[in-house]
């Protein structure tokens, strides 16, 4: 088990500031459709365009770090990274609840509702959850950190943290499906509760840049 940032290469704004969203964003934004995705920034990403670049140094870092041949990627989303990683020569599968995110998939990427049962004896190379495991309650975060140790030889995972009252605040202003949000110490012990051995990185105030308007 190694904390790792392998979104190192994912380019960053200098600051990014908390924007005052209502309940009624909160609410468009749990169900991950339209407005998720491509509406207002307030309920989401504000327009999720793949650009070719954004993506692309952190899919030759993966190659670099972990060389896969095999890649399945949980809350996949619409399969940017995964699009990367296949111009890669990598057999993909992504993994997304959403409807409007599996049918606005780019071209040539397989996303699916859940893992096919045919999988489940054939480990990955690598397993991916990038945004996914905070966003459920704990008893389902496990389960989701005990799928991603089950399903590959390696694995990389990133959680969402706070250390002081304050940044709490902050993330919770910030994040609309954030939900479990614990300090690495605990995290860290959920892991090892879980029994996983892989990678993961910390979703934090500092990592996020986050500032007050």
């Amino acid at each position: 088990m190694r904390e790792f940032n392998l979104l190192a290469k994912y380019p960053q704004p200098t600051e990014r500031i908390i924007p005052n969203r209502t309940i009624e964003d909160r609410i468009l934004a749990a169900y991950r459709g339209m407005d998720f995705f491509d509406g207002p920034r307030n309920c989401g990403y504000g327009g999720m365009k793949y650009d070719g670049i954004k993506w692309a140094a952190t899919a030759e870092f993966i190659m670099e770090i972990y060389n896969p041949r095999r890649v399945i990627q949980f809350g996949c989303e619409k399969g940017f990274l995964l699009a990367e990683l296949k111009l890669r020569g990598v057999d993909i599968i992504g993994i997304d609840s959403s409807p409007y995110a599996r049918s606005h998939a780019l071209e040539g990427v397989k996303i699916l509702p859940g893992l096919p049962s045919d999988q489940l004896g054939n480990p990955f190379d690598l397993a991916l959850a990038l945004g996914l495991v905070y966003t459920s309650n704990l008893g389902d975060a496990m389960s989701c950190i005990r799928m991603v140790e089950r399903v590959a030889h390696k694995a990389f995972i990133t959680l969402m943290s706070t250390e002081t009252d304050n940044e709490e605040k902050l993330l919770r202003r910030w994040t609309l499906l954030g939900t479990t949000i614990l300090s690495k110490a605990d995290w860290v012990e959920v892991l090892k509760h879980c029994g996983y051995t892989g990678d993961y990185w910390f979703i934090t105030v500092d990592y996020l840049r986050l500032r007050e308007p």
